[in-house]
């Protein structure tokens, strides 16, 4: 069965595109355009309720959650080595920074680029102040913790899934008051992901010309 990835660019579905590509998965990428709210069409609800990308057709299975696919996607293709093995100490690791994304990053960065979510119209302004703050002492733990374990990577020589959604993540500050490229240690470390020739491919075919 073919593989489909639903997406729109720039979004988290960036992460999952390139990883089809780094792991030389061939698929069919589908563009939603969000300003025709393409995303929230009966069609595309019946497959993702939430109305929202990535969404990824595998193996006649319907993923959604940019980190869940990204785990997956490194778990069907173990050859490639972009996750430890399981029930290892860097298997842990491995887990702590992904959740990490998910639960610390990308909700902060929901509220600083969706503020009117959880604090309404009236108050949208004041609601990315904390998400601002919250980010950037994030970043300083990556940032510290990079430092720390001297890299090159968060699991240190392995590069693993938690790299490419690190660096997604790392891209969404690009516009931000302190973008994650103020820390010389991520901003390196940035730099050795964005050298992969999946990251030009995938700019390439998105027509992404941004944070090169």
């Amino acid at each position: 069965m073919p593989v489909v990835l639903y997406g729109s660019p720039s979004t988290a579905s960036l992460v999952v595109h390139w990883l089809l590509i780094e792991l030389g998965i061939e698929h069919e990428l589908r563009q939603l355009d969000f300003d025709r709210r393409e995303q929230k069409s009966p069609e595309y609800l019946a497959l993702n309720p939430a109305g929202r990308v990535p969404t990824l057709v595998i193996d006649g299975q319907v993923l959604t959650e940019s980190a869940a696919i990204a785990m997956h996607l490194a778990d069907l293709y173990p050859q490639a080595g972009l996750a430890p093995a399981p029930g290892t100490p860097a298997r842990g690791d491995y887990y702590r920074w992904m959740c990490f994304c998910v639960y610390t990053l990308m909700p902060h960065y929901r509220a600083w680029f969706y503020p009117a979510e959880p604090a309404g119209a009236e108050y949208q302004e004041a609601a990315k102040a904390p998400a601002r703050a919250a980010l950037e002492v994030a970043w300083q733990q990556v940032a510290g913790h990079l430092e720390r374990q001297g890299g090159p990577y968060m699991l240190g020589a392995q590069r693993t899934a938690v790299d490419f959604v690190m660096t997604m993540l790392m891209r969404w500050s690009r516009n931000m008051p302190k973008p994650t490229d103020s820390w010389p240690v991520l901003r390196e470390y940035a730099t050795r992901m964005k050298s992969l020739p999946s990251f030009a491919e995938v700019y390439r075919r998105e027509g992404i010309s941004d944070w090169t």
